[in-house]
C-alpha cells in the first residue's frame, strides 16, 4: 500500500497516511474513462431543441395554384419544406440523451481518473482544516502552503461549513462532496485535496462483513442433541415410523419416499388422499402415508372427485360387460 506525507492547514508534515492501492494504485483504463465521461457529459444536455414539421408550422392551408396549365410543378402547400417560411425535414426534436452507464464501469472510471493523479504526485492530504470559521484567506494561505497550483478539485464533508465556504469564492477551485466525486471532475483538475477523514478507500467497502445465511445461522444455533432427535424422527432405515395420530399410518420421510407398506398419500391441507396410479399422485407432497384406502377415509380424509368419477365409470363398464 502506498504512504504519501500527510499535510496540516499550514502545509506543514504531520505524518505519513495509506493510500488504498484499489483506489489510487491501479492501472487506469482510459477506454473506461472516455465512455464514462462521454455518458456524464451526455447527461447534461438539455435535450430541448425543437423545430416544426409542416404539419405544425401555421399558414398554407389553402393550395397555392391550380394543378394544371400554369407551367410550375404542383403544389398542395407553401407550408413544405421547400418552400420559406414552410416546416424542417428531419428537424431536431425533444429527448434524452442519457446513456446507460453500468455501476462497475463508473467505479473503474473514478479510481482510474485518482490513480492517475496519484501517479503524478498530485493528491493530497490534510489531517483537518480546523477552521472556526470562513476566511478566504486563510484558504489561499492553505493552497500556497500545500504547494498546489492550477485547478484543483478540493472534497469537503456537508458539515464542514467553514471549509466550504472559505473556498468558494477562489475561481480556480472546485468543491465537491464525497459522494459525488467522479471521473470528469477529477480529470477536469490538475489536484484533488482530501481531508483524512474523507478518504476514498475502494477495498474497504467491498470487502465489508457481510452477514451469513439465516439458515447457517439458525443451524448454528441448533444444539447437537437437537439436531440428532430431529434426525431421528426423520426416518430410519428400520422401517416407517408409526403416527399415532391415525390408525395404519405413517410419518413423512425425509427423503419423500414411501415407507415399506404404506404408498397412499395424504395431504393435510385438502384431507385427500391419492393411490399410486392416480393423476395428481406424483405431484402431492406426502404430509402422511396410509397403508390402506379404509384406514385414510378413517382418519377423515376422502379420494379426489375426479378419481371417484373415473373409479364410478370404471365400476359401470365391468357391470355392463
Amino acid at each position: 500500500m502506498a504512504q504519501i506525507t500527510l499535510k496540516n492547514a499550514a502545509g506543514k508534515d504531520a505524518g505519513k497516511v495509506d493510500l488504498d492501492d484499489a483506489t489510487f494504485g491501479i492501472q487506469p483504463n482510459v477506454p473506461v474513462m472516455h465512455q464514462v465521461v462521454t455518458a456524464q457529459l451526455a447527461a447534461r444536455r438539455a435535450g430541448t431543441q425543437n423545430t416544426k414539421t409542416r404539419a405544425e408550422v401555421r399558414g398554407g392551408g389553402a393550395k397555392p395554384y391550380r394543378q394544371k396549365g400554369t407551367g410550375n410543378a404542383r403544389q398542395g402547400s407553401t407550408r413544405s419544406p421547400h418552400f420559406s417560411g414552410g416546416g424542417v425535414a428531419l428537424g431536431p426534436k425533444p429527448r434524452k440523451y442519457n446513456q446507460k452507464t453500468p455501476k462497475k464501469m463508473i467505479s473503474l472510471a473514478l479510481r482510474s481518473a485518482l490513480s492517475d493523479r496519484a501517479n503524478e504526485g498530485k493528491v493530497v492530504v490534510v489531517d483537518a482544516w480546523g477552521w472556526d470559521k470562513p476566511s478566504t484567506k486563510n484558504a489561499v494561505k492553505a493552497l500556497a502552503g500545500l504547494g498546489v497550483d492550477g485547478r484543483v478539485l478540493v472534497v469537503v464533508g456537508r458539515d464542514d461549513a467553514a471549509a466550504a465556504l472559505s473556498f468558494q469564492n477562489l475561481p480556480e477551485v472546485q468543491l465537491i462532496t464525497p459522494g459525488e466525486l467522479n471521473a470528469y471532475d477529477v480529470l477536469c483538475n490538475d489536484w484533488v485535496v482530501f481531508t483524512q477523514e474523507l478518504l476514498p478507500s475502494f477495498t474497504a467497502a467491498s470487502k465489508a462483513a457481510k452477514p451469513a445465511p439465516a439458515a447457517v445461522q439458525s443451524f448454528a444455533a441448533v444444539p447437537t442433541d437437537e439436531v440428532e432427535t430431529a434426525e431421528a424422527s426423520a426416518g430410519d432405515d428400520d422401517g416407517p415410523i408409526e403416527n399415532d395420530e391415525w390408525a395404519g399410518s405413517a410419518k413423512a420421510t425425509a427423503d419423500g419416499e414411501a415407507p415399506a407398506g404404506y404408498d397412499i398419500k395424504g395431504n393435510k391441507d385438502s384431507m385427500l388422499y391419492h393411490t399410486p396410479g392416480s393423476r395428481f399422485y406424483k405431484q402431492t407432497v406426502a404430509e402422511v402415508w396410509f397403508d390402506t384406502e379404509e384406514n385414510a377415509e378413517a382418519a377423515g380424509f376422502s379420494k379426489p372427485p375426479s378419481q371417484q368419477a373415473a373409479d364410478e365409470a370404471a365400476a359401470e363398464s365391468e357391470e355392463s360387460e
